[in-house]
């Protein structure tokens, strides 16, 4: 299980940094000339305002409708909270736009409501119908929400949602699909018992009724037992339509010989006597949240047959809704359906149980850090497998054509997959990636700059997401002091805060260090005295001698500096091959530029062993190289002595056989762009590059800051790489985010 711990500070911070909220709208069109400003207003935005008055359904081709969906909600059952209120949910809509937009690409925008009366909420919702291509419902307690939404989907022409009731149901279905399967059982013979008769869900059992559940085998449980024909307490026509004719009056009692337990209830609601009494291969979906009905361990410890799935990210088979919502969304939005039907969940469901049994890719397994196989402890995707977007959508989409819903088909469901597959931002799988692996790696991170409020948020950030042991090199009354001003004062006793009077080992330290300079140019008494006193050499010394598995620094002092601090201990300039290569992450693209820290006039040879360097840091990050060396020239042409080395290097490469694409060289716009490609048939790139070499340091550290600072580009490294050990060197620029992220990387030893 994950130990990962977020507080209130922290929570807090994100939402305010660096801007408050989780989104901001940006054009899409150019605005900066004149002319630009005349055709997205006046005079210009006349003419597509009477072609869609004049043919309603052109608002798809004109405006952003086709693409954009309402997340709305009174915030009356917020989450587990309860009823905040409109503007207490306020957050948590703003935090399911930025999921639509993360891994639908769906842009959405949050909308609260502060009505508590479902007809003047209705009439609400159902004047913005002509703004919105799809609406969300969202966090509105029952029975309210049954109303609302059955009303608005009688009333409105745009498909409509409640991701409470149907994101859970679509889940649970497919992983219930699944685990039937592996359990060599049928629907439409099982016996469920469902735990929990809320929006939630009365959903699940109704679409399991829908693929086919028979309506005598379904027993739904509450706070006052089970829900028989007769029944008065407690009921309503929702509970009422799928009571039963039955004598089991108890949970305890309904789970006596089922097959399925649906649970959508409360904390330790499922004893393990309850699931001893279950049928052969028993299916449990404790799916209430944070603490499921029963956990994992505990059904397991009593029935080591159970197939188990919760709705947490630290178990196997988490029922997570963010697998159905955007996807669902995405499908219909794309063929501009007038609903979102049953088959269309059903078709989700199938989709999704489908694409689990299916080999798994690499770059999944490693985000999850282990080998992700069919089978009891993975029946339901993850929700960062990268074929989700283009895999569920179409499923969604034919559901949708083949039930009439479409307004406007898609005729061309294979370019409609590969359209799919190039709305996926690349750099968020890249970084769950990696902050994956950095988990499962545990790494000592060793944080060189204890007297930094910024490393300081950053060591704690780190252990208390469950990355591994932060190790702080400071003084104890500096470390506790700084951790206290920036409201972590908590936070010294997890803390493990190391220097050199604590330290057992500094005689060892200083020996090494002595030994390794003596022929530098420093005696005993230089040696001693940066081992003891300087932060830098210090952590280095800590590394070099196993105290932890990484080292972070930089923050405080010019990396040039650090760096030569660093080969005190360390092997890390050119001579040995080290090199810094930057990742730059803009508008969904992914490009390292080298060397950014390490070689100031790199020769061709240099250059060669740069892109190999930068070739395994791609790698490390789940990219295939392709490797450009750049220049002003192209391919020799203009010629200049300057370039030649550029132009000679991809020979030395040659000579190597390295196992990578690469070519070179040319300008930046020949490396980056298909297009520009195409005028040069005999270059070896199958697509634009992602790796640039440039000539030399100072050119590589002004096309990366002018990409952060003009672009705004997020920058991440340099990533320090070709060294014996785990280090990264952070700018002294850095956010606590910014040195986090180090971490991590040094956490997977990139590089």
């Amino acid at each position: 299980m994950s130990n990962q711990k977020t507080t209130a500070e922290e929570a807090l911070a994100f939402h305010m940094e660096p801007a408050p909220g989780k989104f901001e709208i940006t054009a899409t069109v150019p605005m900066t000339t004149q002319r630009d400003l005349s055709l997205a207003y006046s005079p210009g935005v006349a003419i597509p305002c009477l072609a869609i008055a004049e043919n309603p359904e052109t608002a798809y081709d004109y405006t952003n409708k086709g693409n954009l969906v309402a997340v709305i909600s009174n915030g009356t059952a917020v989450l587990g909270l309860g009823n905040l209120g409109a503007l207490g949910s306020k957050p948590v809509m703003e935090g399911k736009a930025v999921l639509f937009k993360r891994f639908a690409d769906v842009n959405s925008i949050d909308i609260e409501l502060d009505t508590e009366d479902a007809d003047a909420f209705c009439n609400a919702v159902r004047l913005m119908g002509p703004t919105f291509g799809g609406i969300n419902l969202e966090d509105i307690k029952a029975p309210e929400c049954f109303i609302i939404e059955q009303r608005l989907k009688e009333e409105m022409d745009i498909p409509v949602f409640h991701d409470d009731q149907h994101g859970t149901a679509v889940i649970c279905a497919a992983g219930l699909i699944n685990a039937l399967h592996i359990s060599g059982k049928k629907i439409e013979d099982v016996r469920i018992v469902l735990n929990g008769a809320g929006a939630a869900g009365i959903a699940c059992i109704e679409l399991l009724k829908r693929m086919g559940a028979r309506h005598e085998n379904c027993i739904i449980c509450d706070t006052k037992g089970v829900i028989y024909q007769g029944r008065t307490a407690g009921m309503n026509q929702w509970k009422s339509a799928h009571a039963v004719n039955t004598k089991l009056r108890s949970l305890e009692e309904a789970m006596d010989g089922a097959d399925v337990f649906l649970g959508v209830s409360a904390k330790g609601a499922v004893t393990p006597e309850m699931v001893l009494s279950m049928a052969p291969n028993p299916v449990i979906f404790a799916m209430a949240n944070p603490d499921p009905e029963i956990t994992p361990e505990e059904a397991h410890a009593v029935r080591e047959d159970a197939i188990v799935a919760t709705g947490r990210s630290d178990y196997p088979n988490q029922v997570n809704n963010v697998l159905g919502f955007p996807y669902l969304f995405r499908g219909a939005l794309d063929c501009h359906a007038r609903a979102i039907n049953d088959e269309m969940k059903i078709a989700c469901a199938e989709a999704l149980a489908a694409l689990a049994r299916e080999d798994v890719p690499d770059e999944v397994d490693m985000a999850y850090g282990r080998k992700l196989t069919f089978g009891r402890d993975y029946i339901i995707p993850t929700p960062f497998d990268p074929r989700l977007i283009y895999t569920i959508p179409p499923a969604v989409a034919r559901a949708c054509m083949a039930t009439g819903a479409a307004r406007r088909p898609i005729v061309d469901m294979e370019a409609y997959e590969v359209s799919l597959k190039s709305r996926m931002d690349p750099t968020a799988s890249v970084m769950r990636s990696i902050n994956a692996r950095a988990r499962n790696a545990q790494a000592r991170m060793i944080f060189a700059e204890g007297d930094d409020p910024r490393v300081l948020r950053a060591a704690v950030q780190y252990q208390r997401a469950g990355m591994g042991e932060a190790l702080v090199v400071g003084r104890d009354a500096d470390v506790r002091a700084k951790l206290e001003t920036a409201g972590m004062g908590d936070a010294m006793a997890e803390l493990k805060v190391v220097n050199a009077a604590n330290s057992s080992d500094l005689e060892a330290y200083r020996t090494f260090l002595y030994d390794r300079l003596q022929r530098k140019g420093f005696d005993r008494q230089d040696a001693h005295r940066l081992a003891a006193r300087d932060r830098h050499v210090f952590a280095s010394l800590l590394l070099a001698h196993g105290a932890g598995d990484g080292l972070v620094t930089g923050a405080t002092r010019k990396s040039a500096h650090v760096l030569e601090l660093i080969n005190h201990v360390f092997d890390a300039d050119a001579a040995h091959g080290a090199v810094g290569v930057t990742v730059m992450m803009h508008k969904g693209r992914i490009v390292l530029v080298a060397d950014t820290l390490v070689h100031e006039w790199p020769d061709q040879e240099d250059l060669a062993t740069i892109a190999e360097r930068s070739a395994g840091v791609a790698r490390h990050l789940g990219l295939e190289p392709r490797v450009a060396f750049v220049s002003f020239s192209t391919f020799g042409y203009p010629q200049s002595e300057r370039a030649e080395k550029m132009h000679m290097a991809p020979t030395v490469l040659e000579a190597r056989g390295v196992d990578f694409e690469f070519e070179g060289e040319m300008t930046v716009d020949v490396a980056l762009n298909v297009a520009a490609q195409q005028a040069y048939p005999f270059q070896r790139l199958t697509g634009p590059a992602n790796i640039l070499v440039v000539p030399a340091r100072h050119s590589a550290s002004i096309s990366v800051k002018l990409m952060q600072e003009m672009a705004g580009a997020t920058v991440i490294g340099p990533i320090l790489a070709g060294v014996d050990q785990s280090i990264q060197i952070c700018s002294t620029t850095s956010t606590a985010n910014d040195i986090l992220n180090m971490a991590v990387l040094a956490a997977c030893k990139v590089g």
